[in-house]
């Protein structure tokens, strides 16, 4: 179930939508999967050693605390939570562009996509207020729907390399990789695999985490990996890149040349109820998380209120508003653009826990409680290395963003801690 967890939060939207991302990069999309890859398995690797000898310290927060003080783990922790808003936005845009294949008159009007797009997310608004089994059916159906397209993708794939060999695929020239190809994919490529972290955010729930939670995190790192990369490096490198640089739904046209326009159609369907179920679960998600650094005082009360479902219903009502704020401003972009914006921004803002956790890791090594092993002592400077360079990746304008975005949580954060010593102050006074 951990596996599944961390397969699910990957494997949502960004595979429907990242062919027409990276055909522009023609082959350094390759060289910048291989690069995320080994970077997504290094902070695999981080995570999982973290969970395996801290499995009582609360997930990736407490990792932050334990190492780096309350204060470096809310930013990470406020990072996280704006990735999950900007992911939102990326997640709506993914399914609205799919449905213009089910519905083409919508793709005439930003306007109109945008629109729709808010629709859904105010839909399944309503339906995370309804409580938690509402919004687990709808992720269970969703979950098994999504997987019926990529099989489709893999077999064509497989078929074509072995009925004509690599001549279904673009010559190699001089310039076919670049450093600098290379690097603006890499943003792109490290958003598809955001979520590796999954199964040490809830380690407290698992049983047994010190060995479940590493083995879930590496198995589900891997697997996620290499149906990503096969399906979008498919599509990119086995239709003409202005095809699928163009195109609203990649995937649906890649298996619509193949078996005609019905199964293109069928797997618009399959990519729509995909991103609207992925939608649903971060939108738990956006709600639950500050819902429970409520809780634990890092934000205030107010936080924390739940409805009679049990449900946190202003977090998860602010996280709508915020994640449609984006969603709009992402539209004022054209095409594929509006979603690049959006997967940039949540990438940039989601890679401090990864930066945190990966100093937290040296920390804890140099403290006795990690041992120096140089399999985690050379992961570590990977990972530092991999988060580097995917800062670089995502650009001026997402960092830019994720920092105001960011920095606008302290604020709260204060004012939280100074009610919350009012309150301490009070209590001893009594």
């Amino acid at each position: 179930m951990a596996t599944a967890l961390v397969v699910g939060n990957i494997v949502g939207s960004a595979i429907f939508m990242l062919p027409a991302s990276l055909a522009p990069f023609g082959w350094n999309a390759i060289s910048a999967w291989m690069v995320t890859v080994v970077g997504a398995l290094c902070l695999a690797w981080v995570f999982a050693q973290l969970s395996r000898y801290l499995p009582k310290a609360g997930g990736t927060y407490g990792f932050m605390r334990l190492a780096l003080g309350e204060h470096v783990a809310f930013l990470g922790a406020w990072g996280y939570i704006v990735s999950i808003w900007s992911a939102n936005a990326a997640i709506t845009i993914g399914g609205v562009s799919y449905l213009t294949r089910l519905v083409p008159r919508l793709g005439d009007s930003n306007a109109a996509m945008a629109l729709s797009g808010v629709g859904g997310i105010w839909l399944l608004t309503w339906v995370n207020l309804r409580g938690l089994r509402s919004a687990g059916m709808v992720q269970l159906v969703s979950s098994v729907i999504k997987l019926l397209p990529f099989a489709a993708v893999i077999g064509l794939a497989v078929w074509q390399l072995a009925a004509h060999g690599v001549t279904v695929l673009p010559p190699v020239h001089e310039g076919s990789f670049s450093f600098a190809g290379a690097s603006g994919a890499v943003g792109l490529t490290l958003y598809a695999m955001l979520g590796l972290e999954s199964a040490a955010m809830p380690a407290d729930a698992v049983e047994d985490p010190g060995r479940i939670v590493p083995i879930a995190t590496m198995a589900g790192t891997l697997l996620s990996a290499v149906v990503s990369i096969i399906a979008t490096c498919a599509v990119v490198l086995m239709l003409p890149a202005s095809t699928v640089a163009n195109s609203k739904a990649p995937i649906a046209d890649f298996v619509a040349q193949w078996f005609g326009s019905a199964s293109g159609w069928f797997v618009a369907v399959c990519a729509v109820v995909s991103c609207f179920g992925c939608l649903n679960g971060w939108l738990l998600l956006g709600g639950d998380l500050p819902a429970t650094m409520a809780d634990a005082g890092t934000l205030p009360p107010w936080f924390g209120r739940r409805n009679a479902a049990g449900s946190p219903s202003r977090a998860v009502l602010l996280g709508a508003v915020i994640s449609t704020g984006l969603t709009l401003m992402a539209y004022t972009k054209v095409g594929a653009a509006a979603y690049n914006f959006a997967a940039l921004l949540a990438t940039a803002t989601n890679l401090l826990v990864y930066l945190f956790c990966a100093l937290a890791v040296v920390y804890f090594m140099r403290k006795g409680v990690l041992p120096r092993s140089w399999p985690l002592i050379a992961c570590t400077m990977g990972a530092l290395v991999f988060v580097a360079w995917a800062f670089y990746g995502s650009g001026s304008e997402a960092l830019i963003w994720g920092a105001v975005l960011t920095g606008a949580g302290w604020p709260i954060y204060v004012f939280a801690r100074r009610a919350a010593a009012r309150a301490v102050a009070a209590t001893v006074a009594e």
